[in-house]
């Protein structure tokens, strides 16, 4: 939490006026909502009003002795899982949440090359790819849930007669991802409210027509997150890392170099690379070879070729590089807590250079924010 938002935070006790101090409800921190209060004996004299909120909300944090590294927490109950029609085409992990089509091409190191029809296939998926993620980050403002925005992104697919891809993708539970603030990654949409000053990821895959389309963006709730030097430097970070990386994909490139150019800009804006996760093919297979990483001096074998289809989408954070994963077995944090932010494109290789499949258009929302003129290093993001 910026010091803004502590200053602006004020006691929900009876009849009180003061601004929160950092003392919370310990009910609600289970809960994983948020309630601060100025005092103890406020919270003590307001409990017998106060308590009814826990009874009302129903929420919950599923794993309330785990060792949360920053101030996020998971706010359950889940919704349930959003239907898609039959009569839309499904990718064959739908069922059971196993992607055997992937499992055959593991350890592999053939890249494939698209044919016209298949690259006119991946110029229409990730078309409407761009229009969902578009959609939903037109929904993304304080007070909203996530559950919300995967409601968003679930019938803007539906209305595509596509599939969202993450659905039941090993038995992930929702159609699309959201990571707010410390989450790096792969982050499960559920009842935790967006508040005024967070940062948050969407990453929206559709599946149409045989092929997958994969993209993300990182936004800014409300114009504190947008005045927030540190938010702005790792978003706007991110997003040029992404854009730096773009400029060198060609016929010859090697799927080492993306990480050079990643690393080397974040590293001027003071900024870490997440290691642990990478771009990857992309085609008739959610995910499959090559291999992408973001970080420099990586292993990554293999050159680009006209045809190829790939993405790549760095993870850029405040603070450390390091990652943990919750109970979930899917939301991926930071290790101390810093914020990350993301984006990611799916590219197509030309025979001199290369298309960005998932580009943005004149009306997307969000978008590049200046950076700060002067930027502060604060331990870790955190303020």
């Amino acid at each position: 939490m910026d010091q803004a938002a502590e200053k602006a935070r004020k006691c929900p006790g009876l009849e009180c006026e003061n601004d929160a101090s950092t003392l919370q409800c310990p009910t609600c921190l289970k809960q994983g909502t948020e309630s601060y209060f100025c005092s103890q004996d406020c919270f003590k004299r307001s409990w017998g009003e106060h308590k009814k909120v826990h009874k009302k909300s129903g929420h919950f944090n599923p794993f309330p002795t785990f060792g949360f590294t920053g101030p996020l927490r998971p706010v359950y109950p889940l919704s349930a899982k959003r239907e898609v029609p039959r009569s839309i085409p499904h990718p064959d992990y739908a069922a059971d949440g196993i992607p055997r089509s992937e499992q055959k091409f593991v350890g592999r190191h053939n890249v494939k090359v698209l044919d016209a029809k298949e690259q006119e296939g991946m110029r229409k998926v990730c078309r409407l790819a761009r229009e969902v993620l578009d959609i939903a980050a037109a929904e993304v403002r304080p007070g909203i849930t996530t559950d919300y925005l995967d409601e968003v992104v679930h019938k803007a697919c539906l209305e595509r007669n596509s599939y969202p891809s993450p659905l039941n993708y090993f038995h992930f539970p929702k159609s699309v991802c959201t990571s707010p603030n410390e989450v790096i990654c792969h982050g499960i949409p559920d009842q935790r409210v967006l508040l005024e000053g967070d940062i948050l990821n969407l990453d929206v895959t559709l599946y149409h027509e045989g092929f997958h389309g994969d993209l993300n963006e990182t936004y800014h709730v409300g114009e504190q997150a947008r005045a927030d030097a540190d938010s702005v430097r790792v978003v706007e970070t991110a997003r040029e890392c992404l854009d730096k990386a773009i400029e060198i994909v060609k016929p010859g490139m090697l799927f080492r170099d993306p990480g050079n150019v990643i690393e080397k800009h974040a590293k001027s804006r003071d900024c870490s690379v997440i290691k642990t996760y990478c771009g990857h093919g992309i085609n008739q297979l959610f995910h499959t070879v090559p291999n992408i990483p973001h970080y420099a001096k990586n292993k990554a074998v293999g050159t680009a070729k006209a045809g190829m289809c790939f993405t790549i989408e760095p993870m850029i954070s405040l603070g450390s590089y390091r990652d943990k994963t919750w109970p979930d077995d899917w939301t991926s944090v930071t290790t101390d807590g810093s914020r990350t932010a993301q984006f990611e494109h799916t590219l197509l290789v030309t025979e001199d250079g290369v298309e960005v499949l998932t580009a943005r258009l004149p009306t997307s929302p969000g978008g590049p924010i200046a950076m700060p003129e002067k930027v502060e290093a604060v331990p870790n993001g955190l303020k």
